[in-house]
């Protein structure tokens, strides 16, 4: 882990979360913060360890999980540039995570105490809106997440590609490449054993569905099969 240069107020103006606040409400905001640089396979968060404050993801791709008492993971999020994580534990009468976040990817990330937040949060109606926000969009991806349990393992695969694009970075579509992620990632983020996983990526490929990038990433090169299955 490193750390990097401040960063100035405008930057959380490409964070969704704080867009609607005002030059000084953002400068209180990133008061006494710090800049993070992560490897992949990293955790930024630890379930049940105490709240140090909320991170911004800048750059990178993170996964949110628990694992059960099998010690098997579920991944219940994905996030990418703009997206936060860590504000409901800073809310939390425990104040204590309730999941872990580990990088996808190496990843930049800012640090954001808890107590400005929280002031502002009882001060500003704005923002109150813009987490309510933010928690109703969730919860809409993950029953989107739990309705996928029972889709065919290649629809799960597409719906996890396909999301994967998309978190990483403002505008990207279902067809934006992918960062190379091993396939027992893959695996553990759409749910399927790895052996199903790469029987179903070959497969793909073999069909012109998904090609593999300069990079080792992939990409999904025709979005037909992912409109039939009503994921775009």
């Amino acid at each position: 882990m490193t750390l990097s240069p401040a960063i100035q107020p405008d930057e959380l103006n490409q964070v969704p979360l704080f867009a609607g606040l005002d030059e000084e409400q953002r400068r209180m905001i990133i008061e006494h913060h710090r800049l993070l640089n992560l490897d992949k396979d990293q955790h930024v968060i630890l379930e049940q360890e105490e709240s140090q404050g909320l991170f911004v993801l800048r750059s990178g791709l993170l996964k949110v999980r628990c694992m059960d008492f099998n010690r098997e993971e579920s991944v219940l999020a994905l996030l990418g540039p703009g997206e936060v994580c860590g504000e409901m534990a800073s809310l939390s009468p425990m104040g204590v995570r309730s999941a872990d976040v580990i990088t996808l990817t190496p990843c930049s990330l800012l640090l954001l105490r808890a107590t400005p937040f929280i002031t502002l949060l009882r001060e500003d109606s704005r923002l109150a809106l813009a987490l309510a926000r933010l928690q109703a969009q969730r919860l809409c991806e993950l029953h989107h997440r739990f309705r996928l349990l029972s889709a065919d393992a290649s629809t799960r695969m597409l719906a996890t590609l396909a999301d994967l694009a998309k978190k990483t970075g403002p505008g990207a579509t279902a067809a934006t490449p992918i960062p190379p992620l091993p396939h027992r990632e893959l695996a553990s983020l759409s749910g399927l054993a790895r052996e199903t996983t790469s029987r179903i990526l070959s497969h793909l490929r073999k069909n012109g569905v998904l090609i593999e990038t300069s990079d080792g990433g992939l990409q999904i090169s025709d979005l037909q099969p992912l409109r039939r299955r009503g994921l775009i």
